[in-house]
């Protein structure tokens, strides 16, 4: 057959798509196909012949408040089962800015399957993301009426889910895992299945918001709050104490629970940008989720902005080429910010928290330097206290010991 049998309004071309459409319809009839958007990534699923209707059918019911309404996209035939693994599903995924892939997933039962395809997709979605969104571990809530979000952020396994569960009986269910904000302000909605520990069993149970009785998002929804998830187990309950977290300690309390955060240009400054923007970071101490209700209701209202209480600061380095023998240089970082008399330095792997002399030495270095100039810097900050140069000289060995430096 030739090229030219498949141009555009083709007899064969026709037909072909007729039949793709045709496909379509059954495999989406037959919940063969669970197609869905994930923070602005299409995916469809296509599961294997072992997975049942009944079980097909609770997915698409699951997910129905992410389904897409873009045309469908045809997944590949999911690999043959084996014995081991004879639970499979095929995934194809796509965005507006990358076409995306396809994968395979196998498993030995239809509950770690179904984990699985909610974990994967999380993921592709959040690396198509990556630079473009700040993206928060955390559930997340809105005011049914004006769309306003709390996010509250937490580390798995510390309570997250349960206080979805609780608060989306009182406010809309956005998140119980990704908290994605666009530069404006607004979020994107992921109302995906909550993940729900079922007894002894490895694999959480995938529960639609639908089947819980959770309130939808009615209104375009925008971050209000952020708040940090402190739940106390074990002794007598104590009533919620909510308190504001001193900027510093906030940074490097949200940047363990963000998504490719050091993607996206300056991310320590526009962390603290979002940190202003919702008049602080807050922490809620309590015991019961069943309490979060009332004791979160001031934070869906407007807080007052912050003065910024931060400065960026040049992280360039501004000497290159070879490190004469017993001088320094700072080390090439992404960001940095200096935060009242501390310094925060992302480097490529880790965020520092220079206090002291610390700062005063970062600062000096940016172009190799003697040990003597970095001791002239901190006394022009810091005077010249007894035993000072011994001081700064640790400190310099210190921070070449963690990266912040090199020689």
């Amino acid at each position: 057959m030739t090229a030219s049998s498949f141009i555009p309004g083709s007899p064969v071309r026709n037909a072909l798509v007729s039949w793709e459409k045709r496909l379509f319809e059954e495999l989406a009839k037959g919940s063969d196909l669970l197609c869905v958007d994930v923070l602005g990534v299409q995916f469809g699923v296509r599961w294997g012949r072992a997975v049942t209707r009944q079980q097909r059918e609770g997915m698409s019911a699951a997910w129905s408040r992410c389904a897409s309404v873009r045309q469908l996209m045809l997944p590949p035939m999911p690999e043959e089962p084996t014995a081991g693994l004879p639970f499979t599903a095929s995934v194809a995924h796509r965005s507006v800015t990358h076409d995306g892939g396809k994968f395979h997933l196998q498993a030995a039962s239809f509950e770690e399957l179904a984990e699985a395809v909610t974990t994967r997709l999380t993921l592709a979605a959040i690396l198509a993301n990556a630079g473009e969104l700040t993206m928060l571990h955390a559930c997340g809530i809105a005011d049914p009426l004006t769309g306003a979000v709390v996010a509250l952020v937490a580390k798995s396994g510390t309570g997250k889910t349960t206080a979805a569960s609780v608060l989306a009986r009182s406010y809309g269910y956005v998140t119980d895992e990704t908290v994605a904000i666009a530069h404006d302000g607004s979020v994107v909605p992921y109302p995906k299945p909550l993940s729900v520990k079922r007894g002894h069993s490895p694999y959480k149970r995938q529960v639609g918001p639908d089947e819980l009785g959770l309130l939808p998002v009615t209104a375009m929804p925008f971050i209000q709050s952020i708040v940090l998830l402190d739940r106390v187990q074990g002794g007598p309950t104590i009533a919620p104490v909510l308190e504001k977290v001193p900027l510093a300690d906030a940074v490097l309390a949200l940047l363990p629970e963000t998504s490719s955060q050091a993607e996206i240009g300056a991310p320590l400054q526009s962390l603290c940008h979002l940190i202003d923007d919702v008049g602080g970071v807050w922490q809620v101490t309590y015991s019961e989720a069943e309490d979060l209700p009332a004791a979160l209701e001031p934070l869906f209202r407007e807080q007052p902005r912050q003065e910024p209480a931060w400065e960026a600061r040049i992280a360039e380095n501004t000497g290159t080429g070879d490190i004469p023998q017993g001088w320094f240089r700072r080390a090439a970082a992404r960001d940095a910010v200096a935060i009242g008399g501390d310094l925060l330095v992302m480097l490529e792997n880790q965020v520092v928290r220079l206090s002291g002399i610390g700062p005063a030495i970062w600062d000096a270095a940016a172009a190799p330097v003697p040990l003597e100039d970095l001791v002239e810097a901190v006394a022009k900050q810091h005077g010249t206290p007894e035993g000072y140069r011994a001081a700064v000289e640790r400190a310099a060995q210190q921070l070449t010991a963690e990266s912040v430096l090199e020689k």
